[in-house]
């Protein structure tokens, strides 16, 4: 049987950030587990940006199936956990039970790849307490705030945890989060 991976959004995570990561880690032969608040189809959103504009815009996206609620996850049975950013992080930070889930994962120092937004996520458990991060750029205070050393960098790996700036930046993140993902969890 694969090593099991969890990964956690919701509507308007951004479409690139939930789908590459979940078709790269199958094809490395891992089994990918979707988990949203409800079992339902998520609404994912596009991002980009456009001239004069001082901030991305958003569009919808692709419709993704969530394979499970968080209430139904046992985070004992995945090996590693991915947070896709776009704007589901701004609530779901406040699901007590994805609170649960991402805490097990830290105190386990499993491997955990974020990328955008996502690190509002281990944000609001405390995880970033004395890491080395990078994010969303907008996000260095919130980095700050929590504890974190910020980089604006593509990629950043810090121990286990795996952090990217965004979309742009996913084929660098998914190389260092695999090689973390071998040395720790590999394939079985």
């Amino acid at each position: 049987m694969a090593a099991k991976i969890l990964m956690v959004t919701g509507d308007a995570a951004e479409s690139l950030e939930v789908l590459h990561p979940y078709l790269r880690l199958r094809e490395e032969g891992y089994d990918v587990h979707i988990a949203a608040p409800a079992r339902k189809k998520l609404q994912l959103v596009l991002h980009d940006f456009e001239p004069g504009f001082d901030t991305y815009t958003e569009k919808p996206g692709y419709t993704w199936p969530a394979d499970l609620a968080f209430s139904e996850v046992d985070p004992g049975a995945y090996v590693a956990l991915v947070i896709p950013g776009g704007r589901a992080p701004e609530y779901l930070r406040n699901d007590p039970e994805l609170r649960k889930i991402l805490k097990a994962f830290f105190d386990s120092d499993r491997p955990i790849a974020q990328i955008g937004h996502g690190a509002l996520l281990t944000a609001a458990i405390g995880g970033l307490v004395g890491r080395r991060v990078t994010a969303f750029p907008a996000l260095e205070l919130d980095m700050q705030a929590a504890g974190a050393t910020f980089r604006d960098a593509d990629t950043v790996v810090d121990g286990t945890l795996v952090s990217a700036r965004a979309w742009p930046d996913i084929s660098r993140w998914m190389r260092e989060f695999i090689d973390v993902l071998r040395a720790k969890a590999p394939v079985t």
